[in-house]
């Protein structure tokens, strides 16, 4: 099963490492003409810190097909970045997307409140024709050694679908150097998911925290919807988005699972 109608729960020990909310729009000059003054004041009693980066855009390859295929070379674009004050909330500012980010997901109920107001304000500010995408990607690490499972089999915490070779009874965990199942699922008319799951190890790009060689399960959902999305409906599409990623979430996970991460109906 993909997918499950389970009820929504919420779960004390919650696998999820970072959620990042992305809705991109058409270029909106503008905003890497000048640093966003009016946007950061709007938003600076949440997110008080700001760093502006500059970064290298992709070329551009035009004449595919003909005999002298040009690249082109970009000009950089300005990513604007505000932080709140424990640096574990981001929003990101470019010319054609805003993002938020965190490390500390408490739930969808206090993600989407604190993307209510950079929202607004980016709305009313630069008032968008319309949004091509809306994203939601949530990269979920389930341990083991935190949920008390180590002497479960991964073939006993996930549903089939997911696992890949590790279902095969002849094949073991330690003989798998690599195993992922990577796919993309339509949802409904408008939204997919894009979909990582398998064991591995996370890399730590900061020195300071310690190696963990523990092996835990990746889930990464890469929700998304697009079209030419009004900004009137951003939110709700958005909605939609986290009541298809409890969907998927709930589909990959077995009842030994669901269990160790202590659930609480809603």
């Amino acid at each position: 099963m993909l997918l499950s109608d389970s009820p929504r729960c919420r779960y004390e020990r919650a696998p999820v490492h970072e959620v990042i909310c992305q809705l991109r729009f058409p270029p909106i000059l503008s905003i890497g003409a000048r640093e966003p003054v009016d946007f950061q004041e709007a938003i600076r009693e949440d997110f008080p810190r700001y760093i502006a980066r500059q970064e290298a855009a992709p070329p551009k390859v035009t004449g595919l097909g003909t005999p002298n295929p040009k690249v082109e070379q970009q000009p950089p674009t300005m990513n604007y970045n505000f932080l709140s004050e424990d640096n574990l909330w981001k929003i990101n500012l470019t010319r054609n997307f805003i993002a938020l980010s965190t490390l500390r997901y408490d739930g969808w109920e206090d993600f989407a409140r604190r993307l209510d107001r950079p929202l607004a304000e980016f709305i009313r500010l630069y008032a968008p024709s319309f949004f091509e995408r809306i994203g939601l990607r949530y990269v979920n690490l389930f341990s083991r050694e935190r949920l008390n499972l180590t002497d479960r089999s991964w073939r006993e915490l996930f549903t089939p679908a997911y696992l890949g070779p590790l279902m095969e009874e002849d094949v073991t965990e330690e003989d798998l150097n690599v195993c992922a199942t990577d796919f993309t699922l339509k949802l409904d008319n408008s939204c997919r998911v894009k979909l990582h799951a398998g064991p591995g190890k996370v890399k730590q790009n900061n020195p300071n925290v310690p190696v963990d060689n523990e092996i835990k399960f990746i889930l990464d959902m890469d929700l998304s919807m697009s079209g030419n999305i009004p900004a009137s409906l951003a939110a709700g599409g958005l909605e939609t988005l986290h009541a298809h990623g409890t969907r998927v979430f709930e589909g990959t996970i077995t009842e030994p699972l669901r269990k160790a991460m202590g659930p609480e109906h809603l």
